[in-house]
């Protein structure tokens, strides 16, 4: 379902904060991220969830930035979706062989989102139409999402260049995402990947 696969991307591209064993490390310099590599997925619930990611596929690896990116995916759900729609995101950071949880810093890292159709309709207004190529396919983008499989063909986007803060640092990331309501575990996905840049 488009819900699952919207939190996946974003846990990707929102990046998390560089941790080490000794704390946070906050550096004023810029980091310009010029690769992603290793993107892989899976279902982290034994496909029992009734929400499921049946197929996605992000293309190229290692993605340049900036750069195209070639996404397509399915994604189905057996139950509806209606508001509050909560999303569990928990990111961890590979430090010296060791996986560390990455605390949530300004709504990006582990965090929890108590309404993610709240989230949605502040980004894109009510009454408007979906940003392309959801509003191409009919594919939604605001609660309720309803039961069904959605499925997004072969889509290019342009990625921009990127200039964030250095403590958005290379190295190798997993992010675990949890769908609920009303306390039902809906769906659960888990990406890994890897971030290359440098420092401007």
């Amino acid at each position: 379902m488009a819900l699952i696969y919207q939190c996946l991307v974003f846990a990707c591209l929102a990046v998390v904060p560089l941790v080490t064993a000794s704390g946070i490390q906050v550096n004023r310099l810029h980091w310009r991220i010029t690769a992603i590599n290793g993107f892989s997925w899976a279902n982290c619930d034994a496909e029992t969830l009734p929400g499921k990611i049946k197929t996605l596929t992000i293309l190229p690896d290692p993605l340049l930035i900036p750069g195209e990116i070639t996404v397509t995916t399915i994604l189905n759900t057996s139950v509806p979706l209606t508001a509050p729609v909560k999303i569990v995101v928990t990111a961890e950071k590979e430090i010296m062989g060791e996986w560390l949880k990455i605390p949530c810093m300004e709504n990006v890292g582990s965090c929890t989102y108590d309404d993610f159709c709240d989230l949605l309709d502040q980004l894109i207004q009510p009454g408007q139409s979906c940003p392309e190529p959801l509003h191409t396919y009919g594919l939604p983008c605001h609660c309720p999402f309803q039961e069904g499989s959605y499925y997004l063909p072969v889509s290019m986007f342009e990625v921009p260049s990127l200039s964030i803060p250095s403590w958005f640092s290379k190295g190798n990331y997993r992010v675990k995402v949890v769908v609920s309501h009303e306390g039902q575990e809906i769906g659960c996905g888990k990406i890994t990947f890897s971030l290359a840049g440098s420092y401007l």
